[in-house]
């Protein structure tokens, strides 16, 4: 029996950006902030209906790592009330923001890690003062054309070389300087971009909740702080709707492991000055959204609910024979003037094993499901390949979709499949470590999950 009351909800941001100086995530070697083109912000969205409050934060971040995210929701618990299990945290994955986690040979900058949970409280807090009553609505439209499959197969007299088997994989992950080589892409995106629309009773706009399965797009000089297409659909939006200043658009990230704007065939398609591209696919996307608003039914009293899972799968960790042929290569040193080149790639990746060694040989993966009315919405920890966020869109009855990176990161989860076939992806590292058939166990109970029995 439904026994709610009426939704009421609310949307804050919280500006995050990092000082000039700050370590910038999203590449293998480190660079420092020296310029910032557009602000970052923690976004919440924050719904409530009978005894349940659900919130959700988006952060313009690379990458945010379980044990920072579990101090978030209990720092957010201990001064809200609301459950841990309620949240979900996620980042848009912009490769231009302050690093909060180590990747590669970047790393961490403390001072911003300290500095970040509380302003993600602060969007929370400044979200749940303006709870009003409201309706919720939702849609999707189809958007293929800003998405690549980044993953090629390639020609017979070409080979990917792999730097942690030193063997040669059967695909090729971005294929700069070698696009001649190139057959076709081995799979293909998910085409749709979904949105959540929250509105006062009086058609006031509060927020959207997009998701997109788009990578980054990444058209800046490194050293800049940007929130990426991401920023630029928000503001974009905002324009489109005609909303107030206390409209907050949020953009986040689908099921992109696999998947960037890179045409390797064609690069006239896009303009290539600085941001233009970023503000091309916001724009257009916003576009998109904003007509579909106008078809979508609204729900004054939707059941919100939400269900959680601790998974727990192995890992690959390496073996003592591949741990003595990477100390080899450690003990030739030279890491601090390393090549973006194979030797370069060995030697980093070398690093990684000895790294990696330590980690337990069990992941504990957090899964979530969201329940808004008819619509579920997935928390999947990491890079997740588009091919399992269309999976999951095939079994889970009724609508979906799944938002990646949130609460926690994993690295990539490619499916068995992607993960015999080799590429930049699946090689073992850090970011990249479950075992062969933790996709498939993870898909599985998600599926459990986006099941919620209609007494809840």
């Amino acid at each position: 029996m439904n026994s709610n009351t009426g939704l009421y909800a609310a949307a804050a941001q919280v500006e995050t950006t990092p000082r000039l100086g700050t370590v910038i995530n999203g590449d293998f070697v480190p660079h420092y902030a020296t310029s910032i083109h557009d602000p970052l912000f923690a976004k919440a969205l924050v719904l409530r209906s009978a005894d349940t409050t659900l919130v959700v934060v988006v952060v313009d971040i690379c990458v945010m790592g379980q044990e920072l995210l579990d101090e978030v929701k209990s720092l957010i618990q201990q001064n809200t009330g609301i459950a841990a299990e309620n949240m979900l945290i996620s980042s848009t994955h912009t490769h231009a923001a302050g690093a909060v986690e180590e990747v590669h040979f970047v790393q961490a900058d403390l001072a911003y890690r300290r500095w970040l949970p509380g302003r993600i409280l602060q969007a929370v807090k400044a979200a749940l003062a303006r709870l009003e009553p409201a309706r919720l609505g939702y849609g999707k439209v189809l958007a293929p054309e800003h998405l690549r499959c980044r993953r090629y197969q390639m020609k017979e007299d070409y080979q990917p070389l792999n730097p942690v088997a030193d063997s040669v994989d059967l695909i090729k992950t971005n294929p700069f300087g070698v696009e001649d080589k190139i057959i076709h892409p081995i799979a293909k995106p998910d085409p749709e971009l979904f949105f959540v629309a929250l509105q006062g009773i009086s058609g006031k706009a509060i927020s959207v909740l997009a998701n997109y399965g788009l990578h980054y797009v990444g058209d800046w000089q490194n050293g800049t702080i940007s929130a990426d297409y991401f920023g630029y659909f928000a503001r974009a939006l905002q324009a489109e709707l005609g909303a107030g200043e206390d409209f907050v658009g949020i953009m986040s990230n689908g099921t992109s492991g696999d998947v960037n704007i890179w045409d390797f065939h064609n690069s006239s398609l896009y303009p290539t000055g600085d941001f233009q591209k970023s503000a091309f696919i916001g724009a257009d996307l916003a576009a998109k959204v904003a007509r579909k608003m106008v078809d979508i039914h609204w729900d004054l009293d939707p059941v919100l609910a939400a269900n959680t899972e601790m998974l727990s799968v192995g890992r690959r960790l390496p073996s003592d024979e591949e741990l003595d042929a990477a100390k080899h290569l450690m003990e030739e040193g030279g890491f601090e003037s390393l090549q973006a080149d194979y030797a370069g790639w060995r030697k980093l990746y070398a690093r990684e094993q000895f790294l990696l060694a330590a980690f337990h040989p069990e992941a504990t993966v957090p899964l979530q499901c969201f329940r808004l009315g008819s619509l579920r919405i997935g928390a999947l920890p990491g890079e997740v390949f588009a091919s399992t966020g269309l999976a999951l869109k095939e079994a889970i009855k009724g609508p979906y979709f799944s938002i990646t990176l949130a609460n926690g990161n994993l690295g990539y989860i490619p499916p068995a499949e992607e993960l015999e076939k080799g590429g930049y992806e699946t090689w073992r590292c850090r970011i990249s470590n479950l075992e062969s058939g933790a996709e498939r166990r993870i898909r599985e109970e998600m599926i459990r999950l986006a099941y919620f029995d209609d007494s809840l």
